[in-house]
């Protein structure tokens, strides 16, 4: 029987052929249906996107106020040329969806960038079982395997405590979407909360949708960096080792990132700690979300493509390589970061 897949890869993005949309196109066209906020899944140029209701302020803030933007609700369903459209959690950041796909009775999901531990503030991930599944693999390498998020949170206000107890002010490095509200969650009920302001402007998009987020301020690197002295300090990336973020007089520097789970990693030189918490599923959450769909058919998108691709394949999964350019979240830094 010939294979019923409905989706094509071009130079584009994975494009649905009935429904004659993207799935987060990195090139201009005229319909995007989006996963998520990232920069590197949500582009400028598109003549009209989709994505879930949380996710809509979000790209608002990112790309544009004038962008034709429709939203809908998780498990809202919409038809697109006769191709069923819903989204489904990701559990990777607020608003991250997988999309369903399903044209004459057959089923494909597009899982973006997801991971399988619920946070506290995404919503969690929920299983959509399908035909055919295009999943990510950023850390699709077995020694990547995360603690629960309530162990990084103890870890995380432990060394917050050890830090004041020094007199040190405690600074967070994380993205500004996402791995910041987390950072966040983790800390709450730990000390008063200084944000930057690129944090700031997405915490006040995440929160126009009715999300709540623990109490912070946002710092202000002249009237108020006295405040800061053995608090927390939330910033991007992009400061990391700026003069900005020398002003913190008596500051312990974290970077959290599932790569610190790599001892050796150059983030890890030039830091006092760092903490492995992601955004994106480890290992086993990877492995068993691609058995647990049921899918006959799987194309593994960026991170570690080939050999997570070579073990599904060992399992007796159809995995093929998927090449993209998803996956430098680092783009979203930038386009904030230069929007000020």
């Amino acid at each position: 029987m010939k294979n019923p897949t409905f989706i094509r890869f071009t130079d584009k993005g994975i494009y649905c052929i009935p429904g004659k949309f993207y799935l987060d196109p990195w090139k201009p066209v005229d319909m995007a249906v989006i996963s998520h906020g990232h920069g590197d899944h949500a582009r400028w140029g598109m003549k009209k996107y989709l994505c879930h209701h949380y996710t809509k302020p979000i790209l608002k803030l990112r790309i544009g106020e004038d962008i034709e933007v429709q939203s809908l609700g998780y498990a809202e369903e919409i038809s697109i040329n006769g191709v069923k459209v819903s989204f489904f959690p990701a559990g990777h950041i607020v608003g991250s969806s997988q999309i369903r796909m399903e044209y004459k009775g057959y089923v494909i999901v597009f899982s973006g960038d997801y991971k399988t531990d619920d946070d506290g503030l995404s919503t969690p991930f929920e299983l959509v079982k399908c035909n055919e599944f295009i999943t990510e693999s950023t850390f699709g390498l077995p020694i990547y395997n995360w603690l629960k998020p309530e162990a990084y949170s103890e870890l995380m206000q432990s060394w917050v405590e050890q830090n004041r107890s020094n007199g040190k002010t405690s600074v967070f490095i994380g993205y500004s979407l996402g791995k910041a509200q987390r950072i966040m969650k983790s800390v709450e009920g730990s000390g008063k909360i200084f944000v930057h302001q690129s944090i700031a402007r997405l915490n006040e998009g995440i929160e126009s949708v009715g999300i709540d987020l623990p109490d912070y301020e946002t710092v202000n690197f002249i009237d108020n960096i006295k405040e800061v002295k053995g608090e927390i300090v939330i910033l991007p990336p992009a400061l990391f080792d700026s003069n900005v973020i020398k002003k913190i007089p008596e500051r312990a520097t974290a970077i959290c990132s599932g790569w610190m789970q790599v001892r050796g990693s150059r983030r890890w030189r030039s830091a006092d700690a760092g903490f492995s918490i992601s955004d994106h599923a480890d290992w086993n959450g990877l492995i068993n979300t691609v058995k647990a769909t049921g899918a006959e058919k799987v194309y593994v998108t960026h991170g570690q493509t080939a050999v997570f691709s070579k073990y599904l394949n060992e399992l007796g999964i159809d995995a093929v390589e998927l090449q993209t350019i998803f996956g430098d979240e680092e783009l979203e830094e930038k386009e904030i970061l230069t929007k000020e």
